[in-house]
């Protein structure tokens, strides 16, 4: 029996990562920050007056917050949108925008399919290039809502801000959503063309670069009519999607960038040198500028590896999906982790 209204009864709903409970383990499967976040951040989270007006309603507008995204993008508080992690942006953007249809690549973010089917919308599901890449021209004159990760997960491939501009240009009745949850770790942002498109909304989080991924905080820079769009939808919904402490969090980790700038210059490093040591055990990398590597050897098969990792102690993520199914992403961590893994895989490819 179930209670569930029939429209969401063959719901597929999304898989996390996991987040094990029971035991230590070297989690190198949820693109999380290796690095703690900073001292300002730890900071603003201990203060004890803000305690103590936890029993207040957070700012609804989250006024506060919005401008120091403002001033950090160069835009104005009425291009700024912040909600309970940038997951919270993507369905809101697929309940207001996707009436007409949504596309997005075949391999990307699985929430992008999920989002599609609890909102009932027709979405397009466009193949990868044999090489993962994202052709562009696929999305342009679409008559659609086009949702893109640039970088994409979990290939770590980007496109262009020219292509991200044609794409806008010939789709200009529908939203273009830039997902860009990785981009501090090498690539562009298009935050900047929000001035020139109108249709263009481009989401971030501090999950990643920012270490926040336990705080839930995204953003999402666009024009004032987009942005206003998904005030509509919040005040809805949940109007204080984003707390007291949250809010402080984000706040304080925007006026500490040089530290969280280092951490992503140590990951990037981390993940060239890890790069070569898959390249010398004969596996084949996908180019990447995110945290992460998409890896995948003809030694062994990618669900293999992952079970035989994770027998020792170690998590990365794989998908029973026919087109990836080889393949594994790995979270860039620490250089120690990486050491850990290299060993390990070593070892099981001498037992293979």
């Amino acid at each position: 029996m179930t209670f569930l209204d029939p429209r969401f009864s063959s719901l597929e709903e999304y898989t996390p990562g996991e987040q094990p409970k029971d035991t230590v383990y070297t989690k190198l499967n949820t693109n999380e920050s290796p690095y703690p976040a900073g001292p300002k951040v730890v900071e603003a989270l201990t203060d004890p007056e803000r305690a103590r007006r936890l029993r207040l309603y957070s700012d609804p507008d989250s006024a506060a917050l919005k401008k120091a995204l403002a001033d950090r993008y160069d835009v104005t508080e009425r291009n700024v949108f912040v909600s309970n992690g940038s997951d919270d942006i993507l369905n809101f953007a697929f309940f207001a925008f996707g009436h007409d249809g949504v596309m997005f690549p075949r391999t990307s973010y699985g929430f992008y399919q999920v989002f599609g089917q609890l909102h009932g919308r027709d979405c397009e599901r466009v193949p990868l290039t044999e090489d993962f890449r994202i052709r562009p021209e696929d999305y342009m004159n679409t008559g659609k809502m086009v949702v893109i990760a640039n970088p994409n997960a979990p290939t770590g491939r980007t496109i262009s801000l020219e292509d991200i501009g044609k794409i806008c240009e010939t789709n200009p009745d529908h939203v273009v959503l830039i997902d860009e949850a990785y981009v501090d770790f090498g690539a562009e942002s298009c935050v900047p063309l929000t001035k020139k498109y109108e249709n263009l909304l481009v989401a971030q989080t501090f999950s990643k670069s920012r270490s926040l991924a336990g705080a839930r905080l995204g953003y999402a820079i666009g024009s004032k009519t987009v942005i206003s769009d998904l005030e509509k939808i919040k005040y809805s919904t949940n109007p204080y999607n984003v707390n007291s402490l949250t809010a402080a969090a984000g706040i304080a980790a925007l006026s500490e960038e040089d530290y969280y700038k280092e951490n992503a210059r140590k990951i990037m490093a981390t993940r060239k040198a890890s790069t070569e040591r898959f390249e010398k055990l004969g596996f084949q990398v996908i180019p990447s500028l995110a945290n992460f590597i998409f890896v995948s050897s003809d030694k062994i098969d990618g669900g293999k590896l992952y079970e035989e990792l994770k027998k020792r102690k170690v998590l990365i993520r794989h998908w029973n999906d026919p087109l990836i199914e080889n393949w594994n992403r790995v979270t860039i961590g620490k250089p120690e982790e990486m050491d850990i893994l290299f060993k390990e895989i070593e070892d099981i490819l001498k037992e293979a």
